[in-house]
């Protein structure tokens, strides 16, 4: 495979010219805001400390509460109240105990009158007073007690000269009949024993956490706990149900694809494409053998599933529908093809007449058909081929990557050498991001804030869209010197990179560091690609000059909790996929 003078143009082939973690309980402590009232110990408390933990910062009374709460929310009732009784610390004053019971057996008037024992600020029990009061007027409402529900909003709810807008829609019901809380929407909630709770729930929220304890607070206090772990955890790639509150968290680099599981060799040729599908059960190739192949991913194995031939020229591109029920393919400088992935069969064929076709993709909903051509400009294509749309002038080069945001609303191409242009659709208004070096490919994120720019320079940069699109990171390591080189996000939350290589090797970057994690052998021909399974984040193929596609896995060795007959099954982790599998689909 030879390469190209310096003073030459881009070839067709996309080529270019030379050129540890922390644990949480050294960290952090997560505490409750102080009680309001004091509380006499119980003899079995008396000498114990108030502070526990290694630090003594976790108060012992709000500490046994939470859990007092946690086995009420989880439905032990009688091991809440037998730890009341054995720490001598209540879940709540008896006051609010009894304020709580009069609300769940709608006792409104007494629970009104129990709010000015608790000891709360004038602003909260006026908002609860009328949280309650509404309550029983939409009750009385509810058995058809007119009067008494009128007298009710007239001398109670009124003269708390609050929340006004919400008064006059509670006069409206009794104007209204079927506007009431009888027939009227959710935000009129009838009797019962579900709204009742409903309303205890939103007094929870209003008053002092230290009163009543939020719901699930010890819940939430372990997952903000598992979340500082899993962001301190430098190599973290695992799936947030693997995690376990027996140890502190922390990902190894075991947790990273870096064994090779398969190799598939069906191309006849370099393989110069690759892209999983959105659902993460297809995964297409393109080669420079002029087909293209669809692989389904099942059971954690690569198989092939069609081999797409039909194009005259190499395939450069491949490009999933948005419901991954199609495929696109482009040949270099010739035509588009549509393929439905059930049958393998090509549906369309989108060509210009005297214009090569250059880059492919969907518009959003999978409506229509985008393509860069050779003459530099941009076309839309609705599915039969008719065109809706043409972006003339330097809007593209002949080897020029595409992609097409979510919402539809921009495009974003190579327009120069050294710039990417971000055409807005709608307001019609367009945006370049200039780099010093010649771009060779780039890639966009799943959210589509960022853009993984790949440079002449054997440097990949990380560009954050918006606004005013902003450089971010620089990554190094791997080599380039006449071949488009293609990397790509992924990994869980797209938190890493990966990029091919022209010394064989497939490099691994954290979005966060410049070096890279890992260069991985195997092949021994350029690896012009590689594309990370979007739903499995334990998932990565790589395309090389040598024919080949390889997946790439966990490492099992390293993994302690594996079977270990794996290994095994799979030769030494490598399973060949030759082409004499292959079911061929022509047009």
């Amino acid at each position: 495979m030879g390469g190209i003078e310096e003073s030459e143009p881009p070839r067709k082939r996309v080529k270019v010219p030379p050129g540890g973690s922390n644990s949480l309980s050294s960290n952090s402590s997560l505490t409750e805001p102080r009680e309001p009232y004091s509380m006499a110990a119980s003899p079995s408390q008396q000498g114990d400390k108030v502070a526990i933990g290694s630090k003594g910062i976790i108060k012992r009374p709000e500490f046994v509460k939470i859990i007092t709460k946690a086995l009420y929310s989880l439905g032990y009732s009688k091991s809440g109240a037998l730890l009341q009784e054995e720490s001598g610390i209540h879940l709540h004053s008896p006051v609010v105990d009894l304020f709580m019971k009069q609300v769940n057996e709608g006792k409104w008037d007494e629970s009104v009158d129990t709010l000015y024992r608790i000891g709360l600020s004038e602003d909260i029990v006026k908002s609860a007073s009328f949280m309650i009061l509404e309550q029983k007027f939409l009750e009385l409402l509810k058995m058809e007690k007119l009067n008494d529900a009128l007298d009710t909003l007239r001398n109670k709810i009124v003269p708390l000269s609050i929340n006004v807008g919400r008064v006059h829609e509670l006069a409206a019901c009794i104007i209204s009949p079927p506007l009431s809380a009888v027939h009227g929407p959710s935000s009129l909630d009838a009797a019962g024993s579900k709204s009742r709770s409903a309303i205890l729930e939103k007094l929870r929220k209003l008053f002092p956490a230290a009163l009543m304890i939020p719901e699930k607070r010890l819940e939430q206090l372990v997952e903000q706990a598992l979340d500082v772990q899993r962001d301190a955890c430098a190599y973290h790639n695992t799936l947030d149900s693997e995690l376990s509150l027996y140890t502190d968290h922390h990902c190894g680099t075991n947790r990273i694809p870096s064994q090779t599981l398969q190799v598939l060799e069906a191309h006849s040729d370099e393989v110069w494409y690759l892209q999983f599908s959105h659902n993460g059960k297809y995964l297409a190739s393109s080669s420079k053998d002029r087909t293209a192949i669809i692989w389904e991913v099942k059971d954690n194995e690569v198989r092939l599933k069609h081999k797409l031939t039909g194009h005259q020229r190499e395939v450069s591109f491949v490009s999933w529908s948005p419901d991954d029920q199609q495929l696109l393919t482009c040949g270099v400088e010739e035509n588009i093809r549509r393929w439905d992935v059930g049958s393998g069969e090509c549906r369309h064929v989108y060509e210009k007449a005297g214009i090569g076709l250059i880059s492919c993709g969907w518009l959003p909903g999978g409506q229509g058909v985008f393509s860069g051509l050779a003459d530099k400009s941009i076309c839309l294509w609705d599915l039969d081929g008719r065109e809706l749309e043409c972006w003339k002038g330097q809007r593209t080069l002949k080897i020029s990557d595409l992609a097409i945001t979510n919402d539809g609303k921009r495009i974003i191409t190579m327009c120069r050498e050294n710039a990417i242009l971000l055409l807005d659709r709608e307001a019609k208004c367009e945006r370049v991001i200039r780099e010093n070096q010649m771009i060779t490919s780039f890639s966009l994120s799943k959210d589509n804030k960022f853009l993984l720019v790949n440079l002449l320079n054997q440097e990949i940069h990380l560009w954050r869209l918006g606004g005013d699109p902003e450089l971010v990171s620089r990554y190094r390591g791997h080599k380039r010197t006449r071949f488009v080189i293609r990397s790509c996000f992924g990994g869980l939350e797209q938190a890493f990179i990966s990029s091919g290589s022209e010394d064989s090797k497939v490099y691994v970057w954290h979005r966060d560091t410049p070096d890279p994690l890992f260069a991985l052998p195997g092949h021994s021909g350029a690896v012009n690609c590689v594309s990370w399974n979007p739903t499995d984040p334990h998932m990565l193929a790589s395309g090389s000059d040598d024919y080949t596609i390889r997946i790439w896995g966990l490492d099992r060795v390293k993994l302690k909790n594996r079977d270990g007959d794996d290994e095994n099954n799979h030769q030494n982790g490598i399973n060949h996929h030759s082409h004499s599998n292959s079911n061929s689909n022509g047009v």
